[in-house]
């Protein structure tokens, strides 16, 4: 058994036996490239890195990577896992499950709605997706976030 328990930012703790759930795990190919599991972790103790901001979706990485990160005696992180946003039968929104492209030329609309997933307070009239940025971070609660793995942004008008 090999129990990795850590914090999560927006979650809480977060167990997993390591051994039970996930089992071996490949940490070199047969084709010599390493694995994105290994490579992930030598990469962020090598840039020190010290908190991590990414999808629930990589939840389930998270204690593989931490055990790798005991096993090479790097610190560990701290981890905040954000809800990802579905499509109305529960799939992430990706160009693999076809979901519309954001549009490059106009940022603002999908910046909105991100605001509004993460609970941030709506923003006024901005000229620019960096302006928007800038106030959204100094705007958003996180505590407003909720602590779900995912969910559908409803009336969001976001095509899947």
């Amino acid at each position: 058994e090999q129990r990795v328990v850590f914090h999560d930012t927006l979650l809480g703790r977060v167990a997993c036996d390591v051994t039970r759930e996930c089992g071996d795990f490949v940490l070199q190919r047969a084709d010599g490239v390493f694995s994105y599991q290994l490579a992930v972790v030598v990469d962020d103790a090598e840039q020190g890195i010290t908190h991590i901001v990414r999808g629930a979706d990589l939840l389930t990485s998270t204690p593989r990577q931490i055990v790798l990160q005991q096993a090479l005696d790097y610190p560990t992180p701290a981890y905040t896992h954000l809800p990802v946003v579905l499509n109305s039968r529960g799939e992430k929104l990706s160009k693999q499950t076809l979901a519309a492209p954001l549009d490059d030329a106009d940022p603002l609309p999908a910046l909105r709605l991100a605001g509004q997933f993460l609970g941030i307070p709506e923003i006024g009239q901005v000229g620019s997706a960096t302006a928007w940025l800038t106030q959204a971070i100094r705007l958003w609660p996180e505590a407003a976030t909720p602590p779900l793995r995912g969910r559908v942004l409803a009336g969001s008008g976001i095509s899947d």
